[in-house]
């Protein structure tokens, strides 16, 4: 894959989790208690287990120690906003410069296996679209307005994508 293409990625998906906190600001503490059938848990669980799984492939991929555990309090968006701005750039900044094929060691549940580092930026793209789309339904299932968030919303609000003339 072209390198600035997954760098792209990336940056939707820092852009993604930073919309959802967005959102998550101006929500009260009710409101971040929701929850609803088939997803992961309550929109604050969803946020702690998606910033703290991003900084656990972090850990994979840079070597460096998480900042966040999802079994923590939660400590208030805000605080989420700047983890999420911090791994978000991480994130950005790996996929610029990870070779394919290259190879670590690593824990998964009770065993200990090798893992392209390929595949580890993978999941961190898939459960980031996967737990912002929990919220996001949970969001609809209240009735809260959360905006566009799509690839082609990240596009618009980027500069990626720019609308022609009227004919």
């Amino acid at each position: 894959m072209d390198e600035s293409l997954l760098v792209e990625a990336f940056r939707y998906n820092k852009w993604a989790n930073l919309h959802i906190l967005d959102v998550c600001e101006r929500l009260s503490e009710e409101q971040m208690q929701l929850t609803t059938p088939g997803t992961y848990g309550t929109v604050g669980a969803t946020l702690m287990h998606l910033l703290a799984a991003e900084q656990r492939y972090l850990r994979r991929l840079t070597g460096h120690e998480p900042q966040l555990n999802e079994r923590d309090t939660f400590p208030g968006v805000p605080a989420l906003r700047a983890l999420a701005e911090r791994s978000g750039d991480q994130l950005i900044e790996v996929s610029g410069r990870l070779v394919g094929g290259k190879m670590t060691e690593t824990e998964y549940g009770d065993r200990r296996q090798k893992i392209d580092l390929g595949v580890v930026l993978i999941q961190a793209m898939h459960h980031g679209n996967d737990h912002r789309t929990h919220i996001c339904t949970i969001f609809g299932t209240h009735g809260i307005d959360y905006g566009d968030m799509d690839v082609w919303s990240y596009g618009e609000a980027t500069g990626a994508m720019v609308p022609l003339g009227a004919s």
